[in-house]
């Protein structure tokens, strides 16, 4: 290593620590939650993405507007459609999220979000950041909520992944040293550790759920993890009449597939990395990440998505009208239990259970082997309303 790349190198790291440091301070001082029973008029943006993402997310929002007719129609409740986040248009712009974009969306209280896709090396985009990343830490999307149940398991879990630090909160400006060297960083604040492990908490003690369990690699990452699991257990001390436990993901990961153990699971806290992983995985129990949807909250804003990709392949091969809604009809349900709607994401889960579980007189394959999206979208419309 010369002395020249040693001093890009360290220049390169002084950086993000004035920028994370900053960011720390500022998190430090957020005002509470944005209380939405203030507003005159709550505005839902319904930004479809790219691949896929136009197709499902039109179709979830058809579903909502169906149920939220009558606050649509007392002007209660606006839609506004947000487009611009397409691949093509970020790699043009240089950004993971346009200006213009990341503005209209600034306007909204609540986004619901289509999959988009994210460079990767070989494929022919520039090296712009995950547009889900970007958004996370443009409005401090701080907490990634995912429930996971299959009630004939046992298993009711609920997992609470934060979102704006850890491996992923300067994942694209790594520094390649030298030829032989890379580095990339991972980032732990003592307020994004507590404001998370305290949605956890909050969550458990306001469901009944008698057990929250923090998730990391403490033991081997000793600095960021050991920092996470401590803050969380403080946290965890002010809810005595909730059971805390500590989990290392190789071997949570393990015990999420014991049939005995994995019913003991409640709630989950954990960080950026880890939950993206795991989350996926016990999506599989209930039929995979396609069955499942993703809130992401933070104080002012909050966004609910599919936990699935953009699956471009499905549009270049003609059949993106055969993409399965339900991950994002899923999110729309936990979109409407945010903003106080509870009655109407009940019937909405309802109906899906029906649809997707219990009844299944459509099915969608993603070919022309089953029920197009918009079909399927009529069919738990007509059930709801039956």
């Amino acid at each position: 290593m010369t002395d020249a790349q040693k001093h890009l190198a360290l220049a390169h790291f002084s950086a993000l620590i004035d920028e994370q440091d900053a960011r720390a301070q500022a998190i430090a001082t957020q005002s509470d939650f944005l209380d939405y029973n203030t507003l005159d008029k709550l505005i839902i943006g319904v930004c479809g993405g790219d691949g896929i993402g136009p197709t499902i997310t039109a179709e979830s929002a058809r579903v909502l507007q169906s149920l939220l007719a009558d606050d649509v129609a007392a002007g209660k409740i606006e839609f506004r459609t947000i487009d611009g986040l397409t691949i093509e248009n970020r790699a043009a712009c240089g950004k993971a999220i346009p200006d213009d974009v990341l503005a209209a969306l600034k306007e909204c209280h609540v986004i619901l979000k289509g999959p988009t896709t994210t460079p990767q090396a070989g494929d022919g985009w520039p090296n712009i950041e995950s547009a889900n990343v970007a958004m996370r830490k443009a409005l401090d999307l701080f907490a990634n909520m995912r429930p996971v149940r299959v009630p004939e398991q046992g298993i009711d879990w609920t997992f609470f992944r934060e979102n704006t630090e850890g491996a992923y909160a300067v994942g694209s400006r790594g520094i390649h040293i030298t030829d032989e060297l890379a580095l990339d960083f991972v980032v732990t604040t003592s307020e994004g550790t507590r404001r998370i492990a305290k949605l956890a908490y909050e969550f458990a003690r306001a469901n009944g759920k008698e057990r929250v369990s923090i998730v990391s690699k403490a033991n081997v990452i000793k600095t960021t993890d050991g920092k996470f699991l401590g803050l969380s257990k403080e946290v965890g001390a002010d809810y005595p009449e909730i059971t805390t436990d500590e989990w290392y993901i190789d071997i949570l990961t393990a015990k999420l597939i014991d049939e005995k153990r994995r019913r003991d699971f409640r709630v989950f806290v954990l960080p950026n990395l880890y939950g993206d992983i795991i989350t996926d995985e016990a999506a599989e129990f209930q039929g995979g990440v396609g069955t499942a949807g993703s809130a992401n909250i933070g104080k002012r804003y909050a966004m609910f998505e599919a936990i699935h990709g953009s699956a471009p392949r499905m549009v270049k091969e003609g059949r993106a009208q055969y993409a399965d809604p339900c991950s994002m009809l899923r999110a729309s349900a936990m979109l409407l239990a945010h903003i106080g709607k509870s009655a109407e994401a009940d019937r909405l889960n309802a109906a899906l259970d029906k649809c997707m579980t219990t009844e299944r007189a459509l099915v969608v394959t993603g070919r022309d082997t089953g029920a197009t999206c918009r079909a399927f979208g009529d069919y738990v419309v007509q059930t709801i309303e039956a």
